[in-house]
């Protein structure tokens, strides 16, 4: 099998399929206006219980979410971790965490600027001398933390992939290097520093520079200045052929249509190849440790933590992310992603892989932190009802009318 450009894009292709989920929970949230300005209400349980009712079902095989606070707290599951063996879901299982990776990224790019080790205001192509095209302008450090750099690749989506062609294809693993290098021969879609775009090339570029500055393998760069700090036990960036998910653990599924016959099939096991970018494995109890250390500063000093707090005063470059706070402008910090609801900001990162979904999200002052999970049986869907229920359950503690109105994978 090769293991560059044909399961690269299919695996491209099937997370551009789902990649207005990484808008999804802001904007299911401005649902929740029952929130008044900045005063956000008790954890309502009964209300978080019914967001994840009812599973397994046509689209969602199971779901969990923690709710932390000020306000109180509740962690639950629901449906099937594994249809195998009938196994249920629980709050404390690991699952791939897709880009929510990107925020153990951001915070090693931004320990290393604080060690000035690192110059945010550098080009990249200082410290990666010939890894990009040579007619590439240069692209600061930031402007690959923060989605402006204007890289090609941001919404790619060649069409011609499907579930199928993925399971067969799943444990292709091309090199960051082979990724980064699918550039070659693209024009730039904007100036760099001139629009936002979200776009998963510049943190494997961040995670070449980690490697080329430290000399040591990004996933001890990780391993060494978060998950083991903060005793993140569930948490790992697994090597590039080990496609396991360990210990008790979501499966993840997508459903396969052949010969007129729709089944699920079993995609746990997948090549990590979206390493620094989004190959890491977590749990909520991990995420929800990670966002906060990130915010209240065990993990960066102050100024480099501002910048997990400022989004560039620029455009977004179209309507798949930052539609809610101030539409049209850029949303994504250095790590982060920003959403205003009713007055009320929260901070934090969604995360895709085939057959699985997360995000983490907290209120600045942390009076309110969100984790949530689920394993989607079909990437073309976005499931806008699902987390609409969890978000507004969450932030407005009730349940929205949407509530129980599972999208069909079928």
């Amino acid at each position: 099998m090769p293991t560059t450009t044909r399961p690269l894009r299919t695996l491209v292709a099937l997370a551009a399929g789902s990649l207005a989920l990484a808008a999804v929970l802001p904007a299911a949230a401005s649902a929740a206006s029952t929130t008044s300005g900045a005063q956000l209400p008790p954890v309502n349980p009964a209300a978080l219980r019914q967001s994840i009712a009812g599973l397994p079902d046509q689209g969602i095989t199971a779901a969990l979410v923690s709710v932390s606070g000020s306000g109180g707290s509740w962690r639950g599951a629901s449906g099937t971790a594994d249809l195998a063996t009938g196994r249920a879901a629980s709050p404390d299982m690991r699952f791939r965490i897709g880009s929510v990776t990107k925020v153990f990224t951001a915070v090693v790019v931004l320990q290393l600027a604080a060690e000035h080790r690192v110059d945010l205001d550098t080009p990249v192509q200082h410290y990666l001398p010939g890894v990009l095209p040579a007619d590439f302008p240069p692209i600061t450090v930031a402007e690959l933390l923060d989605h402006t750099s204007g890289l090609p690749g941001g919404t790619t989506d060649d069409g011609e992939d499907d579930p199928a062609t993925f399971v067969r294809e799943r444990f292709g693993h091309p090199t960051p290097a082979q990724v980064v290098a699918e550039m070659a021969g693209q024009p730039m879609t904007f100036a760099p520093g001139t629009q936002q775009q979200y776009n998963g090339e510049n943190y494997y570029l961040l995670g070449m520079l980690v490697e080329k500055v430290t000399g040591r393998s990004y996933a001890t760069e990780v391993t060494d200045r978060v998950l083991r700090p903060l005793r993140l036990r569930d948490t790992e960036v697994p090597a590039a052929t080990d496609y396991r998910v360990g210990g008790r653990h979501l499966h993840g599924y997508l459903d396969v249509t052949e010969n007129g016959v729709t089944t699920p099939a079993d995609v746990t096991e997948q090549s990590p190849y979206p390493w620094a970018e989004g190959g890491m494995i977590s749990s909520a109890r991990d995420l929800r440790t990670v966002l906060t250390a990130a915010m209240d500063g065990r993990l960066l000093p102050a100024a480099q933590r501002e910048d997990l707090f400022t989004a560039p005063d620029v455009p977004y470059h179209d309507a798949t992310h930052c539609q809610l706070g101030n539409p049209g402008r850029a949303c994504f910090s250095m790590g982060l992603m920003s959403a205003t609801i009713d007055g009320v900001t929260v901070w934090g990162k969604t995360g895709s892989r085939p057959g699985y979904t997360d995000g983490v999200f907290a209120t600045r002052d942390l009076s309110r932190v969100l984790v949530y999970a689920f394993t989607p049986t079909s990437d073309s869907d976005p499931y806008t009802a699902f987390i609409q229920g969890i978000a507004q359950a969450a932030l407005a503690g009730t349940n929205p009318s949407a509530a129980g109105q599972r999208p069909s994978a079928g």
